[in-house]
């Protein structure tokens, strides 16, 4: 009996977080209509970010099943669905909606593959790939923040998503290679050890420039031969890359 009871007691908890994740997700529909609204509109101005205009709507549902006000603290909930940054401490941002579509729709991640998130943040950008990808993987670098994000996808059910607190310029090499690697953070460089754990045939999302210079939103590709191509898309404005030893 007892061989019996965890494998029950498992699936009854994850059945238990994805009524709640549902539910959660249903109690501000109204605004969460109106991100998914703001953010096919920025898609039509993008321009060569999003070829034909249009968000992968696959991306969009993944959003709409993410409660996002979960993922932020207490005195900005109410702004939760507007499409902008907001803050989540230690002078972090939880990114602006679009661009969460957007870093997402670019990965083009398929639903057997791997990928990599450096700067977990919120745990916001890693809860809308999980029903999108096989396994996701989130580096921290602000313990704090780590913990939290952790906490809060175990919550929900995100089940297929890992995270460590780590230098994220270093990615996840254990679990090497990626599909997909995508960077929530402005690195002043294109990191070597992320080029290098990203798969052929791969893609990585990254900002890149300084915090107080122009940032270029960039697609790294990564052909079957292994030659890299770069590509910017759009400027943007993201929080810097933050290394140990300089938070």
């Amino acid at each position: 009996m007892g061989l019996m009871r965890t494998p029950t007691l498992l699936i009854s908890a994850l059945c238990l977080a994805a009524a709640s994740l549902v539910l959660h997700a249903q109690e501000r529909k109204d605004e969460m209509d109106g991100m998914i609204a703001a953010i096919a509109a920025h898609a039509q101005d993008a321009g060569p970010a999003v070829p034909g205009g249009g968000i992968d709507p696959a991306v969009l549902q993944a959003m709409r099943t993410v409660p996002r006000q979960e993922f932020v603290p207490d005195d900005v909930r109410a702004q939760a669905y507007e499409d902008q940054p907001l803050p989540i401490g230690f002078g972090q941002t939880i990114s602006q909606p679009f661009i969460v579509a957007l870093m997402t729709d670019l990965l083009d991640v398929a639903p057997d593959e791997k990928v990599l998130e450096i700067g977990t943040g919120s745990g916001y950008q890693a809860a809308v790939l999980s029903p999108l990808a096989k396994e996701v993987y989130s580096v921290e670098i602000i313990p704090e923040l780590g913990e939290r994000a952790t906490n809060v996808l175990k919550r929900f059910g995100f089940a297929n998503v890992r995270t460590k607190v780590a230098d994220g310029y270093y990615g996840w090499p254990e679990a090497a290679p990626f599909d997909g690697i995508v960077v929530t953070a402005a690195a002043s460089q294109i990191p070597p050890p992320l080029v290098e754990q990203l798969k052929p045939g791969g893609r990585m999302v990254i900002p890149v420039g300084g915090a107080y210079f122009a940032q270029q939103l960039m697609l790294i590709e990564k052909g079957a031969d292994g030659k890299v191509t770069t590509r910017q898309l759009l400027p943007v404005q993201f929080v810097p890359f933050t290394r140990a030893g300089t938070k």
